[in-house]
């Protein structure tokens, strides 16, 4: 991709938004820890959540099947160079209007839930999900990749998570 498709991606991504609620979060909790490796996740599990309690998608980015886990390619390309570790007031300040509020309890629970662990634990639980292992199917463990991970298998294998859940309590 050329720097100025990617620079137009970036501009109407809704992901890079919801990224940018995670890193508020943190920034608001900082005995939170937070990386790219956990951010990418966060996003990702806005997305599978969204998609299951709003019926719809969050964002239109794709996520691909990365190494690490499911990854949203504008995200990364976003916050590739960010430090995690200092304050940055820009994104305190930044307006999260074109959030929903019925998409701000999504993030909020995903926050609650996911926030407290770590990426590698964040990766080795999509490592043992579905839609990450039929993305990455064909593929050795350390094979780069940018196979797409299906919306519709998204969908489908966490809202049968979550009727399994229902039933189980």
């Amino acid at each position: 991709m050329t720097e100025e498709i990617l620079s137009n991606l970036k501009q109407n991504s809704k992901a890079i938004l919801v990224a940018k609620y995670f890193v508020m979060k943190k920034e608001k909790n900082p005995e939170k820890d937070l990386d790219h490796k956990k951010l990418q996740k966060l996003v990702y599990y806005a997305q599978v959540w969204n998609l299951v309690f709003n019926k719809k998608p969050l964002f239109e980015d794709e996520i691909q099947a990365w190494i690490h886990g499911p990854a949203i390619p504008s995200v990364w390309m976003e916050f590739k160079n960010f430090n995690f570790s200092i304050p940055h007031p820009e994104i305190l300040d930044e307006n999260f209007n074109e959030i929903s509020q019925e998409d701000k309890i999504i993030l909020d629970k995903v926050w609650s839930v996911y926030g407290k662990y770590d990426g590698d634990y964040l990766e080795m639980l999509t490592h043992n999900e579905l839609p990450w292992q039929k993305a990455r199917s064909n593929l050795s463990e350390l094979q780069p990749s940018q196979n797409v991970i299906s919306i519709e298998i998204i969908k489908s294998y966490y809202e049968q998570r979550f009727e399994e859940a229902k039933r189980s309590n």
